[in-house]
């Protein structure tokens, strides 16, 4: 059986004392899978995957990274245990160039492990090489993304979470985000993966889950849950007539 890298267990998280968005969550990501995380807006699942990154209070449950609890470690700590978060949004520096913001990422490395890291994430992401020196505020949407992920990549993550990936991007881009993680997920790194495109996350998931009203309710082999009926009641809202149907929003 593989090895369970991230293994979330009844979670309770929320941004107000009492009133709990993920109301006992439980999720396993074995050791270089993505799993996806599914659901109708307003299921928690951003509340889910932040608060598991330490960035919404947890009531309850426990997180473990590599059998380690880490359910109480402040946010500013997780890329040292091995859990890096993409964010949707800022996950970038604007102002800065492409190289200095995977420079500032750098922090925990050691010094002179950092160029080499810089060139490992330039061949992983050529697209970057020729905008090195561009703000990156002046990316493309799709650019931005790659060096979001590469920013959370060059300090060797066990896990790489990431919230809506593929929100706000032109279908170019969006084909462009999720073959970049199906090759990141092909060179051994785990990947949790927050997602509206359901049919676009499927396509490349190992497995995924269906969170509605902030618990998992459904969970299964991604490839399997397009035509699923418990998932078309739980989160499309009606049975998809084709694997072919668009993606849902």
């Amino acid at each position: 059986m593989s090895e369970t890298v991230l293994d979330v267990r009844d979670l309770e998280a929320g941004y107000e004392p009492g009133v709990p968005i993920v109301r006992g969550a439980s999720i396993t990501v074995k050791k270089s899978e993505i799993v996806v995380v599914l659901g109708p807006n307003g299921a928690g699942k951003s509340s889910f995957i932040k608060a598991i990154a330490g960035l919404v209070p947890i009531t309850g449950g426990t997180v473990f990274l590599d059998g380690k609890d880490i359910t109480a470690a402040p946010a500013h700590t997780m890329v040292r245990l091995g859990l890096a978060f993409v964010p949707q949004t800022e996950n970038i520096f604007p102002l800065m160039s492409v190289e200095d913001n995977l420079r500032v990422a750098c922090g925990i490395l050691e010094r002179r492990e950092i160029p080499t890291r810089i060139e490992e994430m330039y061949s992983a992401f050529p697209d970057l090489v020729r905008q090195r020196r561009t703000a990156a505020g002046n990316l493309s949407g799709g650019q931005r993304q790659m060096l979001a992920v590469a920013r959370a990549l060059i300090v060797h993550p066990k896990v790489l979470v990431l919230d809506e990936p593929s929100a706000g991007l032109s279908p170019k881009f969006v084909s462009m985000v999720f073959e970049m993680l199906a090759g990141i997920r092909k060179s051994g790194v785990t990947i949790l993966l927050v997602e509206q495109n359901a049919k676009a996350a499927l396509a490349i998931g190992d497995r995924a889950y269906v969170l509605v009203e902030g618990k998992d309710r459904h969970e299964g082999v991604a490839s399997e849950l397009w035509n699923d009926p418990v998932v078309a009641e739980l989160y499309l809202g009606q049975r998809p007539r084709s694997a072919d149907t668009g993606g849902a929003a």
